[in-house]
């Protein structure tokens, strides 16, 4: 036989939990005491406002058990606000699209000097380029511009932006820029000789970029003087500090923001 408990046996009726609710607009539930029934229309100062089939608005408070819903009572509650989304920005500083998927790539094209320029483009604005559907490839070189331009085939959809290195007044680079003649052609660039001189020193960890003496290869150049071995070490060492565009000076911020611009706009 089983036995009850004093705790069984002394416990009174155990009370119903009447389930909370919350009262999302369009949830019709109705007022025992008055028997109006009506949808949720919004909340206000700890009151409900409900609206009837033909239009008729009422406003009851929020109280315990107040309500019905489906013939069963219910308490109605204030929604609890969806948590807002924190917006990620992106190594360029552009609000970063969620779950992206890569578009089409545009036939318009980015063209930058080298391997180095092209990875870090890619590295700080590869989330922007792929959003764009805009593919970065290294040119080799500005020697080769006009003829690569004249294979490459421009028009209104079919954009070109160069990135050039060094491009200062009385420069070999300035020269040849100069020479293009193409209104689908857009070249801008940076006055530092090389890419790398183009991330901020203290970004990489030194108070300034040394002097190369003339006739040293820069590259070459900046790793002897500062100890870092082989020019792949170098650039590894350069690339690894960059995490955003705040370690690019503002010259080439403003050139490859103006290249993908112009290698977005619509044709008109």
């Amino acid at each position: 036989m089983r036995s009850h408990s004093y705790d069984d046996v002394l416990a009174g009726p155990r009370k119903r939990k009447i389930p909370e609710v919350a009262a999302e607009a369009g949830l019709v539930v109705e007022e025992p005491g008055s028997g109006f029934c009506g949808a949720v229309v919004r909340l206000e100062c700890g009151n409900v406002v409900l609206e009837d089939r033909h239009g008729k608005h009422r406003v009851f408070p929020l109280s315990p058990a107040g309500f019905l819903l489906d013939g069963k009572p219910v308490t109605l509650v204030a929604p609890k606000a969806a948590p807002k989304q924190a917006r990620t920005i992106s190594a360029s500083g552009s609000v970063k699209v969620q779950g992206l998927r890569a578009r089409t790539a545009r036939d318009s094209r980015i063209w930058v000097e080298g391997k180095h320029d092209a990875e870090l483009v890619e590295r700080v604005w590869g989330h922007d380029l792929r959003v764009e559907g805009v593919v970065v490839e290294p040119l080799d070189g500005v020697d080769v511009l006009a003829e690569r331009i004249e294979e490459f085939g421009t028009g209104p959809e079919r954009r070109l932006g160069v990135l050039v290195d060094h491009l200062v007044t009385g420069s070999k680079e300035s020269r040849l820029v100069d020479a293009i003649r193409d209104d689908h052609v857009l070249v801008t660039g940076h006055p530092y000789v090389d890419i790398w001189q183009a991330v901020k020193p203290a970004a990489v960890g030194i108070r300034q970029w040394p002097a190369v003496p003339r006739g040293t290869p820069w590259k070459e150049g900046i790793c002897a003087a500062l100890g870092w071995g082989e020019t792949y070490e170098g650039w590894q060492r350069v690339l690894g500090a960059v995490s955003s565009f705040r370690d690019l000076e503002t010259p080439l911020i403003g050139a490859v923001e103006q290249l993908i611009d112009f290698v977005t706009v619509p044709a008109g």
